[in-house]
């Protein structure tokens, strides 16, 4: 049997790899290859552990031999499922353990753009502190505000759990309930995404849904780059339609859009939500073990199959 690794992952994922006898190869490199290199590589496999940002589309699916692609992520829209099920292949995710890491990541953003804490870091480094002012880097409290989440689920949850230990009230909404979508919008003076990307939920955040927003609103997205309309959000941030925004992801990621990179009220992270040693240990072994599971005739643990 022969493995494909898509990027250099923790050893002890490798290790259960190695411990059953594939043939590995990996690609061993923080950076991903290209969709061709891919392709090429994954024909001849039985396995592939992938990331989040490979494409696995019904070409790569069709002219290889996997049985199992383990993505090493929750979401998995970087993955044809239909295509996946009608080909037999299983597909499998990391769900759970990355739940405190990312909710933790939502929540120094939110306080990060709430009290400048970037912006302020740089004035002090640069030189230009000169002593305490009582109007220096003035920013938002927490306690009594309101935070609107969009996406219920367990990261939605967990952040929810964060959020009132400080004092926020907490409107959230999930796929199918919770609060109306039109009132987080409204009343929210942070908003924080925690929700899949899908067809639904593309552009969930546009022109219309910001134009609504507080104009002392702070946007804070955890979940995935295409659910916010990048451009409609430079405007806003320029206008003042909202205050600010700390983002983990992006529309075209790794690229981020110029303005952003420009803006003082803006956070900016290389999606890195779940990176703590921990988390991505976990991470690594569930999707290894699930490899190791499918090719060694056993349902794997986190299947993930067409909703």
């Amino acid at each position: 049997m022969k493995v494909l690794v898509t990027r250099r992952i923790l050893p002890e994922g490798m290790a259960i790899l190695k411990k059953a006898g594939f043939d590995v190869e990996l690609h061993d490199s923080e950076t991903p290859m290209s969709p061709q290199k891919l392709r090429e590589l994954a024909r001849d496999c039985d396995g592939l552990l992938c990331m989040l940002n490979d494409p696995i589309d019904r070409h790569l699916l069709e002219n290889s031999q996997l049985k199992v692609i383990a993505n090493h992520a929750v979401g998995t829209d970087n993955v044809d499922l239909l295509a996946a099920e009608e080909l037999d292949v299983v597909v499998t995710n990391t769900p759970g353990v990355l739940t405190e890491a990312t909710a933790d990541l939502a929540m120094a953003l939110l306080l990060a753009t709430a009290r400048r804490i970037v912006e302020a870091d740089a004035y002090l480094r640069s030189g230009h502190f000169e002593g305490w002012a009582p109007t220096m880097f003035v920013g938002a409290s927490l306690s009594g505000k309101t935070l609107g989440i969009v996406g219920a689920g367990r990261i939605g949850q967990a952040v929810a759990r964060r959020a009132e230990a400080f004092g926020l009230r907490v409107l959230s909404r999930g796929s199918r309930d919770g609060v109306p979508m039109a009132q987080i919008l409204t009343e929210s003076d942070f908003l924080s995404l925690h929700c899949p990307l899908t067809e639904k939920t593309h552009h969930l955040i546009g022109v219309d849904e910001l134009r609504v927003m507080k104009s002392t609103a702070v946007l804070i997205n955890t979940a995935r780059g295409p659910v916010v309309d990048e451009e409609a959000l430079v405007v806003a941030l320029q206008e003042g339609g909202i205050a600010a925004a700390g983002l983990d992801v992006f529309e075209e990621e790794p690229k981020v859009h110029p303005a952003l990179l420009a803006m003082k009220n803006v956070v900016l992270l290389p999606h890195i939500g779940s990176a703590d040693q921990e988390t991505r240990r976990k991470m690594s072994i569930i999707a290894a073990q699930s490899v190791v599971d499918v090719l060694e005739g056993r349902r794997p643990v986190h299947q993930v199959r067409v909703s």
